[in-house]
């Protein structure tokens, strides 16, 4: 594919894992990235390199989304005057308990990262893409925001939220040619997933094998750059067959 550098995705938790990969299949098809993340300056650093390196161009933008004052002096003043073509929305953490022994701080932090993180980045992202008519927004949900997940109330709580969010959304903007859709992955290969007794996990998923980021990332570039798009409003479970 022709790279265009003037196309702009805004990957949020783009540092590692899932977000990683989107970040650089995105700039492989030539779009100039603004990455956001946490924290990790040294894992975020590694993809802005690795981004270069296959000559795209990558602007980090460190910042809590959880936080709306970070996240509007982050994006606020960039948005005035240029757009973002794509928005992914996949900033996420998770603190697995039983619901009867969860605190209230893992309660609020999943929630105040996973769902109140997107409303902070969308609504500052969202006029401009408004005004200019045009844009695309992917989610990143999970199964366990389609099914459930016992140990993940307040997680699969965040990911159901999403899903729901977007659908909404997708209601208030398809007439301004901004396409809104969901991506729900199962169990991926990344850190939030390393511990898992895969023993126990594997039976579960009928392709008999964890996902892999790049499963994810493929998905989200062809809701990003596909031309011949009529797919609006949507979850497209990635989880090989564990929530059919």
């Amino acid at each position: 594919m022709k790279k265009d550098s003037t196309k702009i995705a805004l990957v949020t938790g783009g540092s590692r894992g899932i977000g990683r990969a989107i970040a650089l299949r995105l700039a492989q098809s030539g779009f100039t990235l603004w990455l956001t993340y946490k924290g990790n300056h040294e894992a975020a650093q590694n993809v802005k390199s690795e981004i270069e390196g296959m000559g795209g161009v990558c602007e980090l933008l460190p910042f809590n989304v959880a936080d709306y004052e970070e996240t509007e002096a982050a994006l606020a003043e960039k948005v005035e005057t240029r757009s973002p073509d794509v928005l992914v929305y996949n900033a996420g953490i998770s603190r697995d308990n039983l619901l009867m022994w969860m605190t209230r701080d893992e309660w609020d932090s999943v929630l105040s990262t996973n769902l109140d993180g997107f409303y902070n980045v969308t609504r500052t992202v969202l006029f401009s893409m408004l005004k200019a008519k045009k844009g695309r927004i992917v989610v990143v949900s999970s199964t366990s925001g389609q099914i459930g997940q016992a140990g993940q109330v307040n997680y699969s709580a965040s990911k159901a939220g999403l899903i729901g969010a977007a659908k909404a959304l997708a209601r208030e903007v398809g007439k301004k040619n901004i396409l809104v859709n969901v991506v729900a992955p199962g169990f991926i290969e990344t850190d939030m997933t390393e511990k898992l007794p895969k023993e126990q996990v594997l039976p579960l998923i009928p392709i008999n094998r964890l996902g892999k980021p790049e499963d994810v990332s493929s998905v989200v570039h062809f809701l990003c750059t596909e031309e011949h798009m009529y797919i609006h409003g949507q979850v497209i479970g990635i989880n090989g067959g564990l929530a059919i």
